[in-house]
Protein backbone atom coordinates (compact mmCIF):
# COMPACT_ATOMS: atom_id res chain seq x y z
CA UNK A 1 0.00 0.00 0.00
CA UNK A 2 2.38 2.75 -1.07
CA UNK A 3 5.64 3.64 0.55
CA UNK A 4 6.21 5.51 3.81
CA UNK A 5 7.22 8.69 1.96
CA UNK A 6 3.87 8.80 0.17
CA UNK A 7 5.12 9.38 -3.37
CA UNK A 8 3.62 7.14 -6.02
CA UNK A 9 5.41 3.87 -6.52
CA UNK A 10 6.06 3.02 -10.21
CA UNK A 11 3.31 0.35 -10.16
CA UNK A 12 0.85 2.85 -8.63
CA UNK A 13 1.63 5.48 -11.25
CA UNK A 14 1.24 2.83 -13.98
CA UNK A 15 -2.16 1.79 -12.58
CA UNK A 16 -3.41 5.39 -12.50
CA UNK A 17 -2.15 6.16 -16.01
CA UNK A 18 -3.55 2.90 -17.42
CA UNK A 19 -6.95 3.58 -15.80
CA UNK A 20 -7.06 7.16 -17.08
CA UNK A 21 -6.03 6.20 -20.64
CA UNK A 22 -8.28 3.17 -20.97
CA UNK A 23 -11.38 4.82 -19.49
CA UNK A 24 -10.90 7.83 -21.79
CA UNK A 25 -10.50 5.53 -24.81
CA UNK A 26 -13.64 3.62 -23.81
CA UNK A 27 -15.69 6.81 -23.42
CA UNK A 28 -14.45 8.23 -26.74
CA UNK A 29 -15.22 4.95 -28.50
CA UNK A 30 -18.75 4.92 -27.09
CA UNK A 31 -19.53 8.46 -28.27
CA UNK A 32 -17.88 8.32 -31.69
CA UNK A 33 -20.29 9.25 -34.49
CA UNK A 34 -23.39 9.76 -32.36
CA UNK A 35 -26.28 11.78 -33.75
CA UNK A 36 -27.71 14.72 -31.78
CA UNK A 37 -30.72 12.55 -30.88
CA UNK A 38 -28.43 9.82 -29.54
CA UNK A 39 -26.42 12.35 -27.51
CA UNK A 40 -29.56 13.71 -25.85
CA UNK A 41 -31.62 10.49 -25.50
CA UNK A 42 -32.75 9.69 -21.94
CA UNK A 43 -34.02 6.27 -20.91
CA UNK A 44 -36.30 7.99 -18.39
CA UNK A 45 -36.67 11.65 -17.36
CA UNK A 46 -34.59 11.12 -14.19
CA UNK A 47 -31.68 9.36 -15.96
CA UNK A 48 -28.88 11.28 -17.65
CA UNK A 49 -28.30 11.37 -21.40
CA UNK A 50 -24.96 10.40 -22.94
CA UNK A 51 -24.07 14.11 -23.22
CA UNK A 52 -24.90 14.63 -19.54
CA UNK A 53 -22.77 11.64 -18.54
CA UNK A 54 -19.77 13.01 -20.45
CA UNK A 55 -20.30 16.50 -19.04
CA UNK A 56 -20.46 15.08 -15.51
CA UNK A 57 -17.20 13.14 -16.02
CA UNK A 58 -15.48 16.37 -17.13
CA UNK A 59 -16.87 18.58 -14.37
CA UNK A 60 -16.20 16.08 -11.58
CA UNK A 61 -12.68 15.42 -12.85
CA UNK A 62 -11.90 19.14 -12.90
CA UNK A 63 -13.34 19.51 -9.40
CA UNK A 64 -11.33 16.55 -8.06
CA UNK A 65 -8.02 17.61 -9.64
CA UNK A 66 -8.47 21.18 -8.34
CA UNK A 67 -9.28 19.79 -4.90
CA UNK A 68 -6.19 17.54 -4.98
CA UNK A 69 -4.04 20.58 -5.80
CA UNK A 70 -5.58 22.54 -2.90
CA UNK A 71 -5.29 19.67 -0.42
CA UNK A 72 -1.63 19.10 -1.32
CA UNK A 73 -0.91 22.71 -0.30
CA UNK A 74 -2.20 21.95 3.20
CA UNK A 75 -0.71 19.90 6.01
CA UNK A 76 -0.15 16.15 5.68
CA UNK A 77 -2.43 13.92 7.76
CA UNK A 78 -0.48 10.64 8.02
CA UNK A 79 -2.72 9.48 10.90
CA UNK A 80 -5.52 8.92 8.35
CA UNK A 81 -3.48 6.41 6.31
CA UNK A 82 -4.69 3.38 8.23
CA UNK A 83 -8.36 4.09 7.46
CA UNK A 84 -7.71 4.96 3.80
CA UNK A 85 -5.74 1.74 3.31
CA UNK A 86 -8.89 -0.25 4.02
CA UNK A 87 -10.70 1.56 1.17
CA UNK A 88 -8.35 0.53 -1.64
CA UNK A 89 -10.67 -2.24 -2.88
CA UNK A 90 -13.70 0.09 -2.76
CA UNK A 91 -11.89 2.59 -4.97
CA UNK A 92 -10.85 -0.11 -7.44
CA UNK A 93 -14.44 -1.38 -7.56
CA UNK A 94 -16.17 1.95 -8.30
CA UNK A 95 -16.75 1.12 -11.98
CA UNK A 96 -18.26 -2.30 -11.43
CA UNK A 97 -20.43 -1.38 -8.46
CA UNK A 98 -23.27 0.00 -10.59
CA UNK A 99 -25.79 -1.50 -8.13
CA UNK A 100 -24.51 1.01 -5.56
CA UNK A 101 -25.96 4.39 -6.51
CA UNK A 102 -23.70 7.33 -5.75
CA UNK A 103 -25.37 10.73 -5.75
CA UNK A 104 -23.29 13.29 -7.64
CA UNK A 105 -22.07 16.39 -5.87
CA UNK A 106 -24.25 19.40 -6.68
CA UNK A 107 -21.29 21.15 -8.35
CA UNK A 108 -20.79 18.18 -10.70
CA UNK A 109 -24.35 17.89 -11.99
CA UNK A 110 -24.80 18.36 -15.75
CA UNK A 111 -25.92 21.86 -16.77
CA UNK A 112 -25.35 21.91 -20.56
CA UNK A 113 -21.99 23.66 -20.18
CA UNK A 114 -20.91 22.35 -23.61
CA UNK A 115 -24.05 21.89 -25.74
CA UNK A 116 -22.06 21.06 -28.89
CA UNK A 117 -20.93 17.39 -28.95
CA UNK A 118 -17.59 18.27 -30.64
CA UNK A 119 -16.88 20.80 -27.88
CA UNK A 120 -17.87 18.23 -25.23
CA UNK A 121 -15.44 15.66 -26.69
CA UNK A 122 -12.71 18.29 -26.94
CA UNK A 123 -13.26 19.28 -23.30
CA UNK A 124 -13.12 15.62 -22.20
CA UNK A 125 -9.78 15.20 -24.00
CA UNK A 126 -8.35 18.44 -22.53
CA UNK A 127 -9.48 17.57 -19.02
CA UNK A 128 -8.07 14.06 -19.20
CA UNK A 129 -4.79 15.36 -20.70
CA UNK A 130 -4.37 17.70 -17.69
CA UNK A 131 -5.13 14.90 -15.24
CA UNK A 132 -2.75 12.54 -17.03
CA UNK A 133 0.01 15.16 -17.07
CA UNK A 134 -0.41 15.68 -13.32
CA UNK A 135 -0.39 11.92 -12.63
CA UNK A 136 2.70 11.50 -14.83
CA UNK A 137 4.71 14.34 -13.31
CA UNK A 138 3.69 14.69 -9.67
CA UNK A 139 6.20 13.90 -6.97
CA UNK A 140 3.73 15.00 -4.29
CA UNK A 141 3.12 13.02 -1.15
CA UNK A 142 -0.33 11.82 -2.30
CA UNK A 143 -0.76 9.15 0.37
CA UNK A 144 -0.67 11.64 3.26
CA UNK A 145 -3.31 14.09 1.98
CA UNK A 146 -7.03 13.37 2.14
CA UNK A 147 -10.49 14.64 1.36
CA UNK A 148 -13.88 12.94 1.61
CA UNK A 149 -15.69 10.95 -1.06
CA UNK A 150 -19.51 11.29 -0.91
CA UNK A 151 -19.94 7.55 -0.25
CA UNK A 152 -16.58 6.29 1.09
CA UNK A 153 -15.40 9.08 3.38
CA UNK A 154 -11.76 10.17 3.38
CA UNK A 155 -9.64 8.96 0.47
CA UNK A 156 -6.01 9.85 -0.07
CA UNK A 157 -5.05 11.81 -3.18
CA UNK A 158 -3.61 8.72 -4.88
CA UNK A 159 -6.93 6.93 -4.37
CA UNK A 160 -8.68 9.94 -5.87
CA UNK A 161 -6.58 9.61 -9.05
CA UNK A 162 -7.53 5.92 -9.25
CA UNK A 163 -11.16 6.88 -8.63
CA UNK A 164 -11.09 9.26 -11.62
CA UNK A 165 -10.21 6.41 -13.96
CA UNK A 166 -12.83 4.20 -12.32
CA UNK A 167 -15.36 7.02 -12.58
CA UNK A 168 -14.81 7.14 -16.35
CA UNK A 169 -15.42 3.39 -16.58
CA UNK A 170 -18.53 3.69 -14.40
CA UNK A 171 -20.04 6.23 -16.80
CA UNK A 172 -18.97 4.14 -19.80
CA UNK A 173 -21.12 1.36 -18.36
CA UNK A 174 -23.98 3.83 -17.91
CA UNK A 175 -23.61 4.92 -21.55
CA UNK A 176 -23.68 1.26 -22.62
CA UNK A 177 -26.95 0.86 -20.70
CA UNK A 178 -28.39 3.89 -22.51
CA UNK A 179 -27.34 2.53 -25.90
CA UNK A 180 -28.88 -0.86 -25.07
CA UNK A 181 -32.30 0.69 -24.37
CA UNK A 182 -34.85 -0.52 -26.97
CA UNK A 183 -35.99 3.08 -27.51
CA UNK A 184 -32.43 4.36 -28.18
CA UNK A 185 -32.49 6.20 -31.56
CA UNK A 186 -30.98 4.46 -34.56
CA UNK A 187 -28.06 6.06 -36.40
Amino acid sequence: MGNPVGKMEPHERKLVLDQLASSEARLLDLVAGLTQQQWSFRETPERWSIAENIEHVIVLENFITQTIAKVLEGPAEPEKKILAAKKESLVLGVANSRSMKIKAREAALPAERWPDPAELISELRKTRARTTAFATETQANLRDHFFPHVAFGDLDCYQWLVALGQHGFRHALQIEEIKADPKYPAS
